[in-house]
């Protein structure tokens, strides 16, 4: 038997992982478009960037470990190109891979603005690094986690940083209204110029045109405007592509369809029954983690697959202050204060965001988890 693990991710090295400790002894071949072994990508805009943070970036496993104690055969280097479900084929530079089961975990890819640098990969970090080190005037396009890390770690160093976002309050989508100016706060307390309802309309060698005909001067210029599933290569494969990002639509085993087909990490749209049967394609480590364990499992024993009632988790690091989130933003309610903003869907809580409050994080995710009544939850929060 053949198990093939499309992507060289953190899903796809948990699904490596996952297939031999459950006992799988078959072949295992792990598809990366990238040169590198599997990294670790939230440092990249974290302690990476930072002028004492490690001057390079280091995989989960070495090579070693990957070929003689997990037995995989590695092929990095060159992207999947095509997959065929009726055959059982994944073509790889001109190479048929037969499968018997495969976890696609190809992640997803930053968007582009001409002129501009994203932060995606191990080689987008250096080049970042190395800018900010030579004292770069920054401005970062697009108000998110990643461009806001990316803001973080030019003002620890003193450097002038613009954030310019289109939307009125940033991370709306991501984290609702009230957090979102919350979260803007920070950005002002630590000398970032924020600025908001703001189009950019390119970038010249002098800076960032906005739509007024303003030039930002900048010698570094971010874009942190998003990132779409990585499935070029499944155009034709048969497999239902979702019709607004084209990421892969999986059901709550994370299922892709055909037989064998499991997806996970960035590139899947999984339905959640937690949250009423919402899809939800979640760029987390948390959720790239277990989404690759148990894709694997069920991948290789399709007849004990179970849905994932997983709760979301994802944290971010600004100028000093730890933010976390479980659960999810699309809510019938949001009450936010002293730290801790609660999302209530029905008469339960659906999520909560906290900011430099570590130790409740996992408490509001328990209680999640159980559907925990929302006057519950409230009563919580004015007792922590």
């Amino acid at each position: 038997m053949t198990f093939v693990v499309v992507g060289a991710s953190l899903a796809g090295l948990r699904a490596v992982e996952s297939a031999r400790r459950t006992g799988y002894r078959g072949r295992i071949v792990l598809v990366g478009a990238e040169e590198h072994l599997p990294y670790d990508r939230p440092p990249l805009s974290k302690a990476f960037l930072d002028a004492g943070g490690p001057g390079r970036v280091e995989p989960f496993h070495p090579e070693t470990v990957l070929r003689d104690e997990l037995g995989v055969e590695l092929m990095l280097g060159a992207p999947a190109e095509g997959l065929d479900t009726d055959a059982r084929v994944v073509t790889v530079a001109g190479t048929a891979v037969h499968y018997d089961a495969v976890v696609i975990a190809t992640g997803a890819t930053a968007r582009r603005l001409p002129g501009a640098r994203t932060l995606r990969t191990a080689e987008d970090a250096v080049a970042v690094r190395a800018a900010l080190d030579d004292g770069a005037r920054t401005v970062v396009i697009g108000a998110g986690f990643i461009g806001s890390e990316v803001a973080s770690a030019a003002r620890k160093r003193g450097l002038p940083v613009t954030i310019v976002e289109a939307a009125a309050v940033p991370l709306v989508r991501a984290v609702g209204e009230a957090a979102g100016a919350e979260l803007a706060g920070l950005h002002r307390a630590a000398g970032t110029e924020l600025r908001l309802a703001t189009e950019v309309t390119g970038v010249a060698d002098e800076g960032v045109r906005l739509a007024g005909g303003e030039v930002v001067p900048a010698d570094l210029v971010v874009a942190g405007i998003g990132a779409v599933p990585a499935t070029g290569w499944l155009e034709g494969s048969g497999l239902t592509l979702h019709e607004r990002d084209r990421g892969v639509v999986c059901d709550a085993t994370l299922s892709a369809g055909p037989p064998g087909v499991y997806a996970a990490g960035d590139v899947a749209h999984v339905v959640n029954p937690l949250f009423d049967g919402e899809p939800m394609r979640l760029e987390h480590w948390t959720s790239a983690a277990e989404q690759g364990a148990a894709a694997a499992r069920h991948a290789l024993d399709p007849a004990s697959a179970r849905a994932l009632e997983a709760v979301p988790y994802f944290w971010s690091d600004w100028y000093g202050h730890r933010i976390q989130f479980v659960g999810t933003p699309r809510a019938d309610e949001v009450v936010s204060a002293g730290g801790v903003t609660l999302y209530r869907r029905g008469d339960r809580i659906v999520g909560a965001l906290t900011v430099d409050r570590p130790r409740e994080i996992m408490k509001y995710r328990r209680r999640v988890a159980a559907r925990a009544a929302w006057a519950e939850a409230l009563a919580f929060a004015g007792a922590a």
